[in-house]
């Protein structure tokens, strides 16, 4: 039932359509908020208009490179949220321009505004001393909004998945086609002394790098809660989910999800490099050298924020999220589906 207290207020959602954008929308307007998705391609995203009511969900043109155009799917809005970023460079599209320069146009905008609430969504192990360009030009957003806004609400999300996620769905059309789903790991294969002295070969090590991923209906959620409490204002939150694994947990995950029953074996770090340093090129890449440094660090909640508890939201497990969307990667999917079709 759409709650009609919210009918008046205008959230203006920079990156709206995209994979967090879309849930966060469709919750917003189950709410009753009058809703401005602002994006760079207008009619890629007008699919997001149906999840509302009859004109409650407009979708504008935005570049926050463009401080005009910022200015303009700012106004006259109640609260606007920032979720735009980017796991890439590409042309103008830097991490600086996007996550630091962009997020400090859109406080400053929001702010020149009168705008009351400002949401921005960062990211977990966002640092200024990190070694990858991506968490450090989050940590420079995240003090150019502060800046603007000081009472803006940060949001560092883990890795986020859910049934459009780059993320699971990447390792699962990984095991359609590999017999191996390989992990990179700092600390394995290598040769190990037992209590005896006696050296032994450790094939997995730690697992590889550390995640603490979190379901986009609860990020969503978050968002939601963010926009619509005032006790909330100016506080940093920390989005982990409720286990942390490994991406040797994760591949075993996608192995057992998809049915393929994959081995799951380390690759030592150098060979993750080497890759990078060639993917890097592609106009998609799926690994860069940048996304290598990220993995040198855990990302997983420090305790020094708040997070979901503090936001009474209770995030679900993937173990309960994955298998509503993991099932189109089974070998007997295709099949199944076209016996549905034929009616048998």
């Amino acid at each position: 039932m759409v709650n009609r207290l919210n009918a008046d207020r205008l959230v203006t959602i920079f990156g709206g359509s995209g994979f967090v954008g879309r849930h966060l929308v469709n919750k917003l307007a189950s709410h009753g908020w009058r809703i401005r998705v602002a994006v760079r391609d207008v009619e890629a995203a007008k699919f997001v208009k149906p999840l509302g009511d009859l004109g409650q969900i407009s979708v504008v043109a935005a570049d926050l490179l463009n401080e005009g155009s910022v200015q303009r799917a700012i106004a006259g809005a109640d609260a606007v949220v920032n979720l735009v970023g980017i796991l890439h460079e590409g042309g103008k599209a830097t991490f600086s321009a996007i996550h630091a320069e962009g997020a400090g146009r859109v406080a400053r905008a929001a702010k020149a505004a009168g705008v009351t609430t400002l949401v921005h969504m960062s990211a977990l192990g966002a640092d200024r001393a990190s070694n990858a360009a991506y968490a450090r030009t989050k940590a420079e957003g995240e003090e150019q909004v502060r800046a603007a806004f000081p009472t803006a609400i940060i949001m560092r999300p883990s890795v986020i998945f859910g049934p459009e996620d780059g993320f699971y769905n990447r390792f699962a059309a990984m095991a359609r086609y590999f017999p191996v789903l390989p992990y990179f790991a700092a600390d394995a294969p290598a040769l190990r002394r037992d209590k005896g002295g006696l050296p032994v070969l450790d094939l997995f090590g730690e697992g590889g790098p550390k995640f603490q991923p979190v379901y986009v209906g609860d990020v969503a959620e978050a968002f939601v809660k963010a926009l619509e409490d005032g006790q909330l204002a100016g506080k940093t939150f920390e989005l982990g989910g409720p286990q942390v694994l490994s991406l040797r947990d994760v591949m075993t995950q996608v192995s057992h999800e998809t049915r393929r029953n994959r081995l799951v074996l380390p690759l030592p770090m150098w060979v993750a490099r080497l890759q990078a340093a060639f993917l890097q090129f592609l106009p998609n890449p799926p690994l860069t050298p940048d996304q290598v440094r990220l993995m040198e660090r855990p990302n997983v909640v420090s305790g020094d924020f708040p997070g979901f508890a503090d936001l009474g939201i209770q995030p679900e497990p993937a173990e309960a999220i994955l298998p509503q969307y993991m099932d189109r990667f089974r070998p007997m999917h295709r099949q199944i589906r076209r016996l549905g079709r034929r009616g048998v």
